[in-house]
């Protein structure tokens, strides 16, 4: 056992789960289950001990499945086969009967394969660990397993499925991707194949149904599926079931905004449940009816109202012929009803009413099922989704049945609306989640490229399992492409969550990497996807518009750009290393996404410009209006290119998707270009002047030209930009007339003609006071313009008080959370750092998420020292994710102190302002499109000098990013004040 807890720390991931001991050539062992086919392999292209060739020297072992098991566990052995020989060039023989071979490959469900069931009976396949249980397997090499044959490599499952997802590790394991079709990742090319000796389990999943939603598919899927396979059709469908299985999953809602999954083609449903695909229709799509299907039908059923009140019997019929199709298929029939076309019910007659009316809705339904199945309704996997309004329903008493699982929702964003509380675990239906990685609607459309960092699902999600919301999973994926690394994370996820922590997602990632890719350039590529996940969600791409981020304060505007520059610069460099065969999944999995984004930010940022630009009357103004007429174009070559030349054109219409241009949640119909300005030609030789924190220009500028502030302990840099008004480089002379004002000349960073002159200031020259006075001068015959800066030098008091804390002299002071310099648990929980999560290199949060609130000293804080320049009043802003509240009678609460004063709480959910910061309130789209909520603390200051602050737990689930004190109003901008490190310690 000690042996095995070493492996396990040493290769944890998220499927690991212990083993059991089984036979394996009469000696028993244990060691940890391989995840993604990476980290733990079990299959080699080189033999060792006792380990079974698969491939070797040109024969491969032949496969087994008998004849009466499921049909779709004899399909996906014949992908086992097709994956051998994509490998290795060999096909192994696939047979449904048994004869002499030295070795074999057995294949089976327990209870449906006479030779998987004969060595159990003969004591040579240990099954315990799976018998009865949900989607379990076993994979493990055995000796002599029957006559002729010396070894043998079993899989053997605890249903179908169970025996599926088995096969599918090997096919993994030797180096077929599960996005082989999906992402054209080519099979990595192997001669020979051993598996090596052992026995492993895997199984049961912590989540039962584990499942992606379709949607929002026109335009991208719905043409793309239209023009390769004639529409919705089995045809597509088929390559979709494989998928998932291949991801271990089990559980579909398919596209319904302009497809009836059941009536498009009838061969849908029955290949679903043949592969092992369990069904269901979306939240608002109840009794396995789609609602294309009431546009088609409606006047056969009643008055054709999608009205229970005023159409009772003709829904009745609808709901019934629903069930009467489809109930020899796998299910999950979701209960309840929706207004037409996923809108809120029509009113019954006040909260109470239509409370009643839902309940009489779902005990005629569950009657229809008894009727129509055959079954008690109990045996029925049934749901009930709280989405939208639904869930103030249940919020006021609404009665569900304790049989069908009550599946929460996210609030479209990915924030989780509700957690199950004690009660609501106990449950026999039990509850799940319904997660959003696509959205077309409130409070905002997001159906581009993906936006969604993995450290935001897992914390939401960890929530899920940590609270009991585990028995349905299911995330909405739009077109499924381009989610294909956060579609996978989420199921894997689910799968088992204890097995990887905040710490392994990072791993997660690279390994990923190395799947598809391969070692040699996973790390970068890992970090590029991880990246790029990370900056598309500081604002959805549909909700950045030109001024966005600050183009005058904290370079803000620049910094973004630069971040996206760089990753494109990566991503372009990094093509041309990557192997031919290799280049379309590159494209669609890591380039065309990086390229695609840094393109848009900079076509926002450059309109932004050009607004500023016209303004201050830059002639520049015109080579922006230029920049984003390319940059609006290269969107559309980006998408074009996509669309024909990837992968011989398989995709096209994958990036049909609209996203510049939206004015609310609605797609805009075509992209529009954002809207620009020109400047007409000034004089000859005119130049103007702009500065560091300012959108005035000189002259002419109402204000005096004034940086921003300067002091000896933060040592700021600053900037002046001197710009042309005809259009030719501006010619000029900078002076200072003080020696310790530092200037240097450079290019502008936007690519005009234009000119920036970095002020930086020699701090061993400034006279020791209060704040010095400096003048620089920017000149050309009789052109001038005079700017000031202010240098503030610390005495040897005040440099000491500084020294390891935050802060400085002047302006605001700001950190990151993680930067805590103690760390203090509580009695309960305490605090810790999730990496990569949110706006910087990680947040703060409380573990275990199911805390309870504890009297101040038994809370875990973090402290962190903070140099305070002058007393009076502050203000403490905690930059905290948007989390809702997910947990009844909880109000999201978090306390701050300095030294050892009382703690001041602030709350989130209070009755006063729950209804303004919960789902679709008065703050929740600000929330939400920002990725972030500030909770504010004011506190007295008595004199300058260092002080302890203190953040203390009150709640569980709140997430700190960072921290921002200041005694005066922040410039405007969209992340605040850049976070700084702390000052150096004395010397």
């Amino acid at each position: 056992m000690q042996h095995m807890s070493v492996f396990k720390r040493r290769f944890a991931t998220f499927w690991q789960i212990a083993f059991v001991l089984v036979m394996s050539l009469g000696t028993p062992w244990a060691c940890a289950a391989p995840s993604l086919g990476l980290g733990v392999q079990l299959v080699s292209a080189t033999p060792s001990a006792n380990s079974i060739p698969l491939v070797s020297d040109g024969n491969a072992a032949p496969l087994y499945v008998d004849k009466a098991d499921h049909w779709g566990v004899m399909r996906a052995a014949t992908d086992l086969q097709g994956d051998i020989d994509k490998v290795t060039g060999t096909k192994p023989a696939l047979s449904t009967s048994a004869a002499n071979t030295r070795t074999a490959v057995i294949i089976g469900t327990l209870g449906h394969s006479a030779l998987v069931d004969a060595l159990v009976s003969a004591g040579k396949l240990d099954v315990k660990a799976i018998r009865g249980k949900w989607e379990s397997f076993v994979i493990a090499n055995v000796a002599n397993p029957m006559p002729g044959v010396e070894r043998a490599l079993v899989i053997a499952g605890s249903d179908k499925r169970g025996t599926i997802y088995g096969i599918y590790e090997i096919s993994e394991q030797i180096g077929v991707s599960p996005w082989y079709w999906w992402a054209d990742v080519p099979a990595k090319k192997a001669s020979a194949l051993f598996v090596r000796a052992g026995a492993w389990v895997q199984g049961p999943p912590a989540v039962k149904y584990r499942g992606i939603f379709i949607n929002d598919e026109e335009p991208a899927l719905g043409k793309w599926s239209r023009e390769k396979f004639g529409g919705g059709n089995s045809k597509m469908y088929t390559h979709m079931f494989e998928l998932l299985l291949r991801l271990r999953a089990n559980y579909l809602w398919p596209a319904m905004w302009t497809n009836a999954f059941n009536e498009d083609d009838p061969d849908n449903p029955r290949l679903a449940d043949a592969y092992g695909i369990v069904m269901g229709t979306s939240h608002h799509e109840p009794m396995v009816r789609s609602h294309h299907e009431w546009l088609a039908h409606r006047r056969d059923y009643g008055n054709g109202e999608w009205n229970y009140a005023t159409n009772e019997d003709g829904l009745k019929r609808f709901f019934r012929d629903g069930i009467r199709r489809n109930k020899a298929y796998e299910s999950i029939v979701t209960m309840g009803m929706r207004g037409d076309g996923d809108t809120a019910m029509p009113d019954a007659g006040g909260l109470d009413a239509n409370k009643k009316l839902i309940e009489r809705i779902i005990h005629d339904q569950q009657q229809i099922l008894t009727e129509e199945m055959g079954v008690d309704q109990r045996q029925v996997p049934q749901l009930w989704a709280l989405f939208t309004e639904v869930q103030k329903y249940y919020d006021a008493g609404l009665k569900v049945p304790d049989n069908v699982t009550l599946l929460f929702t996210d609030d479209n964003v990915g924030n989780l609306r509700r957690l199950p509380t004690p009660a609501e675990r106990k449950r026999s239906g039990g509850s799940g989640i319904y997660f959003h990685m696509d959205m077309n609607g409130g409070p905002f459309s997001y159906k581009w490229l993906n936006s969604n960092p993995l450290p935001k699902i897992w914390e939401q999600m960890n929530l899920a399992q940590e609270y009991g919301a585990n028995q349905i999973w299911i995330a909405n994926v739009g077109d499924l492409k381009p989610l294909e690394v956060p579609i996978e994370f989420f199921l894997r996820l689910a799968w088992n969550p204890k097995g990887m922590g905040k710490d392994d997602i990072a791993g997660w990632t690279q390994r990923w990497a190395e799947r598809e890719f391969g070692p040699q350039h996973a790390a970068e590529i890992a970090d590029l996807v991880a990246k790029y996940a990370k900056y598309n969600a500081w604002r959805k791409p549909e909700l950045v518009r030109p001024d966005t981020f600050s183009l005058v304060n904290y370079r803000e505007a620049e910094r973004v750009s630069e971040a996206w520059n760089d990753l494109a610069k990566r991503a372009t460099l990094l093509k041309t290393s990557i192997p031919a065969d290799q280049q379309d999944a590159y494209y669609e999995l890591v380039l065309h996404p990086v390229l695609a984004l840094s393109n848009y930010i900079d076509l926002q940022i450059a309109a932004g410009r050009n607004h500023l630009y016209a303004k201050q009357g830059r002639y520049a103004a015109n080579t922006q209006a230029e920049r984003v007429r390319a940059l609006f174009k290269r969107d559309q070559d980006l998408s074009d290119f996509y669309n024909t030349q990837v992968a011989g054109g398989k995709w096209n219409h994958m990036m049909d998707q609209t996203h510049i241009g939206y004015r609310d949640w609605r797609s805009p119909p075509e992209n529009v270009m954002p809207a620009t300005s020109s400047v007409p030609a000034g004089a000859a030789g005119e130049f103007g002047v702009a500065i560091d924190g300012s959108d005035q220009a000189w002259p002419g500028g109402a204000d005096v030209p004034t940086l921003p502030s300067f002091d000896s302990i933060n040592k700021q840099r600053s900037y002046i930009d001197v710009f042309s008004k005809d259009g030719r480089p501006p010619r000029f002379t900078v002076d200072a007339d003080k020696p310790w004002v530092k200037l240097s000349q450079a290019p502008a960073p936007d690519g005009s003609n234009d000119q920036r002159i970095w002020v930086d200031i020699d701090w061993t020259r400034v006279p020791v006071g209060s704040a010095q006075l400096g003048q620089i001068t920017v000149s050309e015959g009789n052109q001038r313009v005079v700017v000031r800066s202010y240098a503030t030098i610390a005495v040897g008091d005040e440099t000491r008080a500084a020294a390891g804390a935050f802060g400085g002299q002047t302006g605001p002071i700001a950190f990151d959370a993680q930067d805590a310099v103690r760390n203090i648990p509580g009695k309960y929980a305490r605090w810790e750092w999730l990496p990569d999560y949110g706006r910087g290199p990680g947040a703060m949060t409380v573990f275990p998420v199911t805390a309870r609130t504890a009297p101040f000293a038994d809370s875990p804080r973090l402290e962190y020292p903070v140099y305070f320049a002058s007393a009076g009043t502050w203000q403490v802003d905690l930059v905290t994710a948007p989390t809702l509240d997910n947990y009844p009678g909880r109000e999201l609460a978090v306390a701050v102190a300095i030294d050892d004063d009382t703690p001041q709480i602030a709350r989130v959910f209070t009755p006063t302002t729950r209804a303004d910061q919960t789902f679709l309130g008065k703050y929740h789209y600000k929330n939400t499109s920002e990725n972030a909520r500030t909770m504010r603390f004011t506190v007295k200051v008595p004199g300058p000098g260092k002080y302890d602050l203190k953040i203390i737990m009150v709640d569980p689930t709140i997430v700190v990013q960072k921290i921002v004190l200041y005694d005066s109003a922040l410039p405007d901008s969209y992340f605040g004040p850049p976070s700084t490190p702390r000052n150096p310690p004395a010397h």
